[in-house]
């Protein structure tokens, strides 16, 4: 053996065995940022619903795999596990992260996909803007008297 590996062999002996882009992996609860297919937000996973996007995802991406970040209740984490065995999915309950993650849940292929936008935005409703008709009328107009 030479002088350069047998330090290596220390060296991944003492600290473990040496990880491409592992702060990547962090974030991305185990994965590749290029294998994510979609992901969630913590607190996008703790609302009541259910992403119709994860969904449409799954249904796209058969042979992907769910990713779950551990520190999440498992209340809330139950509606997508459900999900996941519905479609016939693997699902993953990632804990223990060395580092904290805003990521709740991945999405992610067993390849490079590289999606571009991996992310799912909360659809807005839209805002509402009162009529003219309505416009500077408020709770005490139900006292006026017409003119």
């Amino acid at each position: 053996m030479s002088k350069e590996n047998v330090d290596d062999y220390l060296q991944q002996g003492i600290y473990g065995q040496k990880e491409l882009k592992p702060e990547e992996k962090r974030k991305f609860l185990g994965t590749y940022r290029e294998r994510v297919i979609v992901a969630l937000l913590v607190g996008q996973v703790a609302e009541n619903q259910v992403y119709t996007d994860i969904e449409a995802a799954i249904k796209k991406y058969p042979q992907s795999s769910l990713l779950l970040n551990g520190e999440i209740s498992y209340s809330h984490l139950s509606k997508y596990v459900k999900l996941a065995n519905q479609h016939h999915i693997p699902y993953k309950v990632v804990s223990n992260l060395e580092t904290d993650t805003d990521i709740g849940l991945v999405l992610a292929s067993k390849n490079a996909i590289d999606i571009k936008d991996i992310y799912v935005n909360k659809h807005k409703p839209a805002v509402f803007q009162p009529s003219k008709k309505q416009k500077g009328k408020g709770i005490f107009s139900i006292f006026r008297r017409n003119k």
